[in-house]
């Protein structure tokens, strides 16, 4: 047996014992353990900062891209939001135990359908130390054991991320081995991983479709993914181009390489001229590359750059944007069907009829009227965190909170009712 699998035999083990044990906690000391962990992500706050700054210089001679630094890279700020996030999930209603539904039958049996945690997740995921933190939090809350494997370029900082989360459970009376770590920077861990069916009962890749295609294709449990996010803006032709050009900023330039950021414009026939006229050279302020179709470079000038085919369909995870101009509504729902990836795309329009069809017909995970992609994210939507943004359909879609992260039990109850 090689060292890697040994090694994840044993975090599986524990992970399992844990998982039992914390299914019992109470709500009061798994929100104690969060708190915790936050108290500690503030005092640590210069060793965590230190260790992401070796992750840093490290990816930096490594080669990695701007925007990866930059999703790797945590400051005053981002450390504040992750203590602020284990907080709003502490205040947050626990869904263990919840009565989903509670009836009886004409004999006098009762049931009741009860949530109850999943039992062990596994996520692998890429870059983001946030991540750490984020999923942990919300596993712990659950009552499920977590069993983390991120990226070599984040190594060090999600050691330190993970060491003050068990920290917090510790202190509160909660399992340590609720969270782990898993430190082999080993591309075979990630199949090792999707083989445990024995001690993993749900597993999700966060990364590049290769992480991704990697872990459904080997593996013998659920798998949630957290596919690519080629995210539209659609603007109307009745759209308030003022508000169409601040949403389209936001979803652009705020963050770029995040991925509920946007990576298409639509743009009705109609206001073309007008809007792009617009909003096209304060993107090149900005520093956003832009590509389009024929339509879009007569607008814009011979520097644009002609948009391909592969652009329609590539998340940039940069400043880049692909701009096509279409002549209806039907025509920019069909360009988002056949080129989107089910993530998060946006119609600015003054027009509620138009909005209603855009949002029914859009098959997306989150669909947005007059709202940037950017708010696709489990703390926008009230979640305190997320696991993850789910392009799939089953169980979970869009982002992953509380209740994404438990099933059900049926608990039946009779007077000595035998059947007949």
């Amino acid at each position: 047996m090689s060292d890697i699998r040994q090694q994840l035999l044993t975090a599986g083990s524990r992970a399992r014992a844990a998982s039992r044990a914390l299914a019992t906690c109470t709500e009061r000391a798994k929100n104690a353990a969060l708190i915790a962990a936050a108290e500690q992500i503030e005092s640590a706050a210069a060793d965590i900062l230190a260790a992401n700054r070796a992750d840093l210089d490290r990816g930096a001679v490594s080669g990695l891209s701007q925007a990866l630094l930059d999703r790797l890279r945590l400051d005053d700020k981002r450390l504040a939001a992750i203590s602020r996030s284990l907080r709003e999930v502490a205040l947050l209603p626990d869904p263990v135990g919840q009565l989903i539904r509670e009836w009886s039958r004409p004999d006098g049996l009762r049931f009741k359908k009860v949530r109850v945690p999943i039992g062990i997740i596994g996520i692998i995921y890429e870059s983001r130390p946030n991540v750490t933190s984020d999923a942990a939090s919300l596993c712990v809350k659950t009552g499920n054991a977590v069993l983390l494997r991120g990226g070599s370029e984040a190594l060090h900082s999600n050691i330190a991320l993970a060491e003050a989360l068990r920290t917090g459970c510790r202190q509160a009376g909660v399992p340590e081995d609720a969270v782990q770590i898993l430190t082999s920077t080993d591309r075979e861990a990630v199949r090792l991983m999707a083989e445990m069916s024995e001690f993993i009962d749900l597993i999700i890749p966060r990364g590049g479709k290769a992480l991704i295609e990697t872990v459904s294709s080997h593996a013998r449990m659920p798998v949630i993914k957290h596919f690519d996010g080629v995210c539209h803006i659609y603007v109307d032709r009745t759209a308030d181009l003022k508000m169409a050009e601040s949403i389209l900023i936001n979803a652009k330039c705020q963050r770029p390489s995040v991925c509920n950021a946007a990576e298409t414009l639509l743009v009705h026939s109609e206001i073309a001229d007008s809007f792009l006229s617009r909003c096209g050279p304060e993107l090149k302020r900005r520093g956003v590359e832009l590509r389009g179709d024929k339509r879009t470079q007569e607008i814009l000038g011979p520097e644009i750059v002609p948009a391909t085919e592969e652009d329609w369909r590539t998340e940039y995870l940069d400043l880049i944007l692909s701009i096509r101009v279409v002549q209806s509504l039907d025509e920019g729902i069909a360009h988002v069907e056949e080129y989107g990836s089910h993530h998060s795309d946006t119609i600015v329009t003054a027009d509620a009829a138009a909005a209603s069809e855009f949002l029914n017909k859009v098959d997306s995970a989150a669909v947005f009227w007059n709202a940037s992609t950017r708010f696709n994210d489990g703390g926008e939507f009230g979640f305190g965190a997320e696991i993850g943004i789910s392009t799939d359909r089953l169980h979970a879609r869009g982002p992953m909170g509380l209740e994404e992260l438990t099933t059900y039990k049926y608990q039946v109850i009779g007077q000595g009712h035998v059947r007949e």
